[in-house]
């Protein structure tokens, strides 16, 4: 069975491979993963709303997320419960005890927990669909006279405007949920250290300064880790057929390993994360004592 599993895994990231083949044939281009992020208008929308390949990621995204929750909770409970209720109620105890329970205080978990357990659930979703082959490319390849996208793994949450929109999400409602429950005085002087009042010139630009960090560190976390590991992929991709015919076996070996690294850990690390440190964020805004 193992074995079987990592065959699949050679093909489909050779899949991918053999669409770069078909587009670049007879052509005298030299590869480069950063082209993968150079992301082409497919829909040209106003107020620069444009619908490009990260969109059209994240929208799908979006739907997958809507039926994995539709799938996982809308069951009927039984006394023996089956694979699917065992998995719900797994995925649910992380949102509850992990996220939700270790950064939110008691009173904030019921108004809370959707957003935290829905951004783990969605950004888990996204992340693991930038390692499945969809034809969802800026390439296209024509076949029986139709030019047709080609496969491609792109996460949308390996550009920085995506995992930045989240970050401001998570950033907005903490600012709105500690001026909620502390009123806009209160909220601005837990920002405040107690420290000698010498040093307040000093500390206190340095407590703003740390709350727009929160902003940059949240996003680019994601974002760099989700981007490093498809850099990789791409390049040992790229390996296969731009360089030596001995060096095959090395590029899908290594290939595969990174492949299997990025499904199998970081890809729920990275969405575990985030959602931990938001509900952190929102955690501390709303008793800043803790």
């Amino acid at each position: 069975m193992t074995r079987l599993f990592v065959v699949a895994t050679s093909l489909l990231l050779a899949l991918p491979s053999l669409a770069l083949a078909a587009t670049t044939e007879g052509a005298e281009e030299e590869f480069d993963p950063a082209h993968e992020w150079e992301l082409q208008t497919w829909i040209d929308l106003p107020l620069g709303l444009d619908v490009n390949k990260a969109v059209a990621y994240v929208m799908l995204g979006t739907i997958v997320t809507c039926l994995l929750g539709i799938f996982l909770m809308r069951v009927k409970l039984g006394r023996d419960p089956d694979k699917r209720q065992a998995l719900g109620e797994m995925v649910y105890e992380v949102a509850q005890v992990q996220v939700a329970e270790q950064g939110l205080p008691t009173k904030a978990i019921g108004r809370w927990f959707p957003y935290v357990a829905t951004l783990m659930i969605f950004i888990w979703v996204v992340n693991m669909l930038g390692f499945i082959p969809l034809p969802l490319s800026d390439e296209t390849v024509e076949i029986g006279g139709l030019d047709l996208p080609t496969l491609g793994i792109f996460a949308a949450t390996s550009t920085l405007s995506v995992t930045l929109a989240l970050a401001l999400m998570t950033w907005i409602f903490t600012h709105v949920e500690g001026i909620r429950a502390n009123g806009v005085g209160g909220y601005l002087k837990s920002w405040i250290p107690d420290v000698p009042r010498a040093m307040l010139p000093l500390i206190v630009p340095l407590e703003i300064l740390g709350q727009f960090m929160r902003l940059i560190s949240l996003s680019v976390r994601l974002y760099a880790n989700m981007l490093a590991g498809h850099m990789l992929i791409l390049t040992f991709i790229g390996l296969i057929f731009l360089t030596h015919w001995a060096v095959f076996p090395f590029s899908v070996l290594m290939g595969t390993v990174f492949y299997l690294f990025e499904v199998v850990i970081v890809v729920s690390i990275q969405a575990y994360i985030f959602a931990a440190l938001s509900a952190i964020y929102i955690g501390s805004a709303i008793e800043p004592e803790h």
